[in-house]
Formats: structure tokens, C-alpha cells, sequence
């Protein structure tokens, strides 16, 4: 009798596709931590890219909520700090604001500008211009038609010849055939 063998599981595989999973959810938490973003349930969930069910499941759960705990302490801190901080930071941010809204939409006007140029240089391909180039199309077609004329003629030129040339070497081979016998005498 053979021995029996042990079934093979499906849960191993699931089992390792689910630490890996909870290791790549916890490395994010982690990795927010250190960003200094935010840390919710939901934004773990789609940067892990697992479902809402796993950052909520024991052992993750704690862990997310544990790093929400330290950046809530850390922004009571940051917003004591920033209280503290000097009017002059808070009027440069604000002209920062400023800067980038006026930089984009400049921007947005450079790219409408460049969009009209376009459009202009395309109209202003005028119909002299495509009349002279559909000439010189037709001119060029004409003449390549011409030659194919010209190569078919020369083609039949010279399967003529070939004919003429197989003739004469099958002829020549005939009369070759019957003079061998008549030396060898």
C-alpha cells in the first residue's frame, strides 16, 4: 500500500499573500509617518491598494490608530509652533500662493496663445498653397506612370529577346546532339 499523501492546503499561499499584504499596509503607515501625511483608514487602504476590511482588521487596526495618536500629538505641537511663528513666514506663504496662481495661469494663457499660433499657420496654408503642391503631386505621378510605360515596354523587349535566345541555344543544342555521333565514327 502506498503511503498517503498529505493534501496541499490553499491556505498556505492565502496566508502569505495576507502578510504580505498587512506588511505592505503597516510600511505605509510608517511611510505617512515619516511624510508627515495624514494617516486615515481609508488613505492607507488605497496606497497599500487592499481593501478597507484589512485596515480594519486586528493587529492593522491598532497600528494605524497608535500612528494617528502620534501625528495628532505632533500637529497639537506643530500648531503651538506655528502660532509662534513669526507674521513674516505667514505673509511669504501667502505671496508664495499668490506667485503660483499667477503662474499658472499664465500658463493656461501661454498654451491658449501657442494653440491660436497653431491654428493660424494651419489656416494660413491657403488653398495657392495646396493647389501648387497637388501640381507637382499630379506632375510627379504623371512621369512615374510614364516610366512604368517606358519599363513594361522594355520588359516585353527583352522577353522577346529571350525567347529568341532560348530558341537559338535549343537549336544549337540539337544540331550539337547530332553531329557528336557523326565525329565519333
Amino acid at each position: 500500500m502506498s503511503p498517503v499523501r498529505p493534501r496541499r492546503s490553499f491556505a498556505t499561499p492565502r496566508q502569505k499573500d495576507s502578510r504580505t499584504k498587512r506588511a505592505r499596509v503597516l510600511s505605509i503607515v510608517d511611510q505617512l509617518v515619516a511624510d508627515e501625511e495624514p494617516v486615515t483608514f481609508t488613505g492607507v487602504a488605497r496606497a497599500a491598494n487592499v481593501s478597507h476590511w484589512l485596515v480594519y482588521a486586528d493587529g492593522v487596526r491598532e497600528h494605524i490608530e497608535a500612528a494617528r495618536r502620534r501625528q495628532s500629538r505632533t500637529t497639537r505641537g506643530e500648531a503651538r509652533s506655528q502660532a509662534k511663528a513669526p507674521a513674516g513666514w505667514k505673509v511669504e506663504q501667502e505671496i508664495v500662493r499668490k506667485e503660483n496662481r499667477r503662474l499658472r495661469t499664465e500658463v493656461e494663457r501661454l498654451k491658449a496663445a501657442v494653440r491660436r499660433s497653431l491654428g493660424q499657420q494651419l489656416d494660413q496654408l491657403g488653398t495657392a498653397d495646396l493647389a501648387t503642391r497637388v501640381d507637382e503631386l499630379t506632375a510627379k505621378n504623371q512621369k512615374l506612370q510614364d516610366d512604368l510605360t517606358q519599363a513594361l515596354a522594355r520588359v516585353e523587349e527583352l522577353t522577346g529577346k529571350l525567347a529568341e535566345v532560348e530558341d537559338d541555344l535549343a537549336s544549337a543544342r540539337t544540331s550539337l546532339r547530332r553531329m557528336i555521333p557523326s565525329e565519333n565514327l
